[in-house]
């Protein structure tokens, strides 16, 4: 089998990922600004941001997709050079990004799904092999031929030394808990790998569209963290995590709407035992709640407040800092960590990378 050291010395030259950081190769710029030191009591602490996004040129093109063209908007083509990227990390004290790219190939039919998730994963591969100090990767998985989807995380993780795998909330109109993907779930829980749920475009797919609609981007605001509480919840209530109790999930934008009403869960099946034979709470082994201290969850909730409250409900154990890089949602990630009240400084170094550097296989 080929090995990541041979792949990486055989990889040629990179013609780069967009729509986060295109050329990775690209040296940084003299004049660069200092990086930034993120200190908890006195020592350095490592920064790492699990959800930070990117494509590659070569596999949109493959799909019939490109950067300004019909299938992609203009505004999504925000492409960066490596220097770029990292100067921006740099300003925000961000050490490490886990890159990602969100899934647009969940329809595609089984060969052309192979090739396009190769092609990513290669160079999401010779990217990190050129700044393995600063960029770690998600692995891209064709979800919708789950046999093929978990071969291609297996390979992605022992060939092309990726962390885990990153999909989306749905696939084609199927809830992740579905039956059908089990073959992917038993190989990420074998591998013992994360897997890093990031919705799509819910308000543009599902039949809350309609409502949608209008001022405010609720197709985003609303939309994808609804698509996260969604995908989470039949993870719960379908036995999708009693099946397989080993998973690492990280779900994206703090777990959408869960922390703040989680506990409706638990009245559910006693409200309406009819639809919930089995048991007090279906078929499930525990109350619906106590799955979700066995999730983790990315800090994109945009105030202390709201980190301090995800930390109350799940454990700062499960929390990672999340910027959702390159959209310009915050630049302020680090900082709401360290304003967050009532952590303790274990509890911040583990928010702001020692947590990501464990799941990811990062040396802290």
């Amino acid at each position: 089998m080929t090995t990541r050291r041979d792949f990486l010395s055989s990889a040629g030259t990179l013609a780069g990922l967009a729509f986060v950081g295109c050329d990775l190769l690209a040296s940084r710029p003299a004049a660069a600004q200092a990086r930034r030191q993120t200190v908890v009591a006195g020592r350095r602490a490592k920064v790492i941001d699990v959800h930070a996004h990117c494509a590659v040129p070569e596999a949109l093109a493959l799909m019939g997709m490109k950067f300004g063209g019909p299938t992609l908007r203009p505004d999504l083509n925000m492409v960066t050079t490596a220097a770029e990227r990292i100067a921006t990390m740099d300003a925000q004290g961000i050490d490490m990004q886990a890159l990602s790219i969100n899934p647009t190939w969940y329809k595609l039919e089984r060969d052309l799904a192979e090739k396009v998730i190769q092609v990513q994963n290669e160079k999401l591969a010779e990217a990190c092999g050129k700044h393995p100090d600063r960029f770690v990767a998600f692995a891209s998985v064709a979800l919708q031929h789950p046999d093929l989807a978990a071969r291609q995380l297996e390979e992605g993780v022992k060939k092309y030394g990726l962390r885990g795998a990153a999909i989306g909330g749905s696939v084609a109109g199927l809830e992740i808990s579905d039956p059908k993907f089990h073959p992917f779930w038993a190989k990420a829980e074998q591998l013992g790998v994360l897997v890093f749920i990031h919705p799509q475009a819910t308000g543009a797919t599902t039949e809350i569209a309609g409502r949608l609609k209008g001022n405010g981007y609720l197709s985003n605001v609303i939309g994808f963290p609804l698509e996260t509480t969604i995908a989470l919840s039949h993870l719960i209530f379908e036995g999708t995590l009693d099946r397989f109790p080993g998973l690492k999930i990280c779900g994206a934008h703090g777990g959408g709407f869960l922390p703040s009403y989680a506990g409706r869960s638990d009245f559910g099946c006693s409200t309406r035992p009819d639809l919930c034979p089995g048991g007090p709470h279906g078929p499930l082994k525990k109350k619906p709640t106590e799955y979700l201290g066995q999730l983790y969850y990315d800090t994109m909730v945009f105030s202390p407040e709201g980190i301090r409250h995800l930390a109350a409900e799940f454990g700062a154990g499960r929390l990672m800092v999340g910027t959702d890089y390159p959209f310009p949602w915050t630049k302020t990630a680090v900082d709401e960590v360290l304003a967050t009240p009532g952590l303790s400084d274990a509890d911040r170094i583990a928010i702001l990378g020692g947590t990501a550097a464990k799941l990811l296989g990062i040396q802290a």
